[in-house]
């Protein structure tokens, strides 16, 4: 019984670490991964909380050297899904009826473990499976996957205490059911964080949830599973299904009790998940609550008033940290033709200077791609500009599979605003640059509005105030997460709400109340407290 309304504490962004050399910090993340090298992990199934080892197994090995086998895992197949729907179905009704700072706490309760020190582990499996450098693996394992778990309930507290307005004469309330059936999560490689919001944010506001996680990020994912038992997440809230995208997918789709999808992924396969929903229909207990993040064509514009010094760096950083597999990477870019052979030059010799390498050498910035397939999409894109007319490759362009999935950080100039890599995603260290005609910047907004069918994340530099609300206006739409003098990647939890429109997804923004909205169906609830003594109007 709850007799108390629990305040949890105020929003807060968990501070990363900087791991510099003979730091406690950085001891303890290299004895973690020495540790995990040496000790390939069996990742099973995880249905109701029972472990299965299915005998449909699959290697785990580091995209930055092929040799590094870090484990094996086991796919679920029809008998292990139906397991987990059975599993699910049981605990739900116990789960939604929990008191909501119940559920809270046990993600507020992983939060702290990852504080405590369980993010070491989160960091590790990170840089190994997934070849993020220590920052990269510090703000998005340890750091925004925590402030996902400590800032949901803060978000979910505001949205509980909303309620409707009563009089002396009726009482009314307003009931945040979870929703009726299960939510089916699909998470993507490049951000453990993202692995960690999509399951356990439906799961806070009361429901069940099937997880399908990356085939290339198991290994992190794992871990969080495991965090998840650690905090006292009860069994079969939160189901751990590695396996085949198709054949999960479709027989979760064909469950009457579907009732939501929390996706991050390709815009394709969004599509496809789309269509298949809207061709169960019928078979639906209700209509299911679609939310997808997908890709993106991120864009920085540069005015010809720039403070150019800052705005290189964070060109660089936006374009290529983590290799550009980040869906807000910046991968087009505008210069200002009166002053674009300054900013190229620039752009070029900072570009130079990266490294790229192992993870595990702290020197590199640059890492591996994720996979044998990453690493051929994004070489056939460079080699498409090597032959295409009007595009010339100013840095990088070299590719070595060797030993890695690694792709140099290459910069291509396009003398056509069109030009293929200025308008498919590539998700890879492939930035495009093309040099507009300054005298007319409208024309030039158009451009970047026009350009690319994803509207996720956009910057401008520039220093005039009028300048800078004339490019809001013009780009109001380009972008779901829009930045002023800064690169478009970076998004923190509660700060910078995350998501875009057009094909960029449902832009229902992680990190804030307007995704959590997504996973509750309101009851209003009146009770009367007057007697009426006749069905007529006072007028009659």
């Amino acid at each position: 019984m709850n007799n108390g309304i629990c305040a949890v504490p105020a929003r807060r962004n968990l501070p990363n670490e900087h791991y510099l050399a003979g730091s406690p910090e950085r001891l303890k993340l290299e004895a973690e991964l020495e540790r995990m090298a040496a000790n390939p992990v069996e990742i099973p199934v995880v249905a109701g909380g029972k472990e299965i080892f299915t005998g449909r197994v699959k290697e785990i090995r580091a995209p930055h050297d092929h040799s590094l086998v870090l484990g094996r895992y086991h796919e679920a197949g029809p008998a292990e899904l139906d397991l987990a729907l059975q599993a699910g179905r049981s605990v739900a009704r116990d789960w939604a009826a929990l008191p909501w700072e119940e559920r809270a706490a046990v993600f507020m309760k992983a939060a702290a473990l990852i504080e405590q020190g369980y993010k070491y582990r989160l960091n590790a499996a990170t840089m190994l499976g997934q070849s993020k450098n220590i920052y990269q693996a510090e703000i998005d394992a340890a750091c925004e996957s925590a402030d996902f778990y400590s800032n949901n309930p803060y978000f979910a507290s505001q949205i509980y205490r909303r309620q409707s307005e009563s009089t002396s004469a009726e009482l009314n309330r307003l009931e945040y059911r979870p929703l009726e059936g299960f939510v089916y999560a699909v998470t993507p490689f490049n951000f453990t964080a993202i692995a960690a919001n999509l399951p356990s944010a439906p799961a806070l506001m009361g429901n069940v949830v099937m997880w399908k996680p990356a085939s290339s990020s198991v290994l992190s994912n794992w871990h969080l599973m495991q965090l998840y038992r650690l905090a006292g997440l009860p069994d079969g809230v939160i189901n751990f299904l590695p396996g085949r995208a198709s054949e999960i997918t479709t027989h979760l789709l064909g469950q009457p009790d579907f009732a939501g999808l929390h996706f991050t992924g390709s815009t394709g396969v969004f599509n496809s998940l789309w269509k298949g929903i809207a061709g169960n229909l019928e078979n639906y207990r209700t209509y299911p609550r679609i939310v997808g993040e997908t890709g993106g064509k991120d864009f920085v514009f540069v005015h010809p008033d720039a403070d150019f010094a800052s705005a290189i760096p964070a060109i660089v950083r936006g374009a290529f940290e983590y290799q550009g597999q980040k869906c807000s990477a910046s991968s087009r870019l505008y210069l200002p033709r009166s002053r674009s052979q300054e900013l190229l030059d620039a752009l070029v010799a900072e570009t130079k200077k990266l490294k790229v390498g192992s993870p595990l050498e702290p020197g590199n910035f640059v890492n591996a791609v994720i996979d044998k397939a990453a690493f051929a999409s994004i070489k056939g894109y460079i080699e498409k500009a090597r032959s295409e007319a009007g595009c010339h490759i100013l840095a990088g362009g070299k590719c070595d599979d060797s030993r890695g999935w690694f792709i140099e950080p290459t910069i291509i100039l396009a003398d056509k605003p069109d030009a293929t890599t200025m308008v498919e995603e590539i998700f890879g260290p492939v930035l495009t640059v093309y040099c507009y005609d300054d005298s007319d910047l409208d024309a030039a907004y158009k451009l970047v509005d026009a350009t690319s069918p994803y509207a996720l994340t956009g910057a401008i530099f520039a220093r005039e105030r009028r300048e800078i609300v004339r490019a809001l206006n013009a780009l109001a739409n380009a972008a779901g997460n829009f930045y002023i003098n800064d690169k478009p990647s970076g998004a923190v939890v509660g700060r910078q709400p995350f998501g875009g429109a057009r094909g960029s997804g449902t832009n229902d923004k992680a990190g804030s109340e307007l995704n959590l909205l997504r996973w509750i169906s309101a009851r209003n609830i009146k009770e009367n407290f007057t007697q009426l003594d006749s069905w007529a109007y006072g007028y009659m």
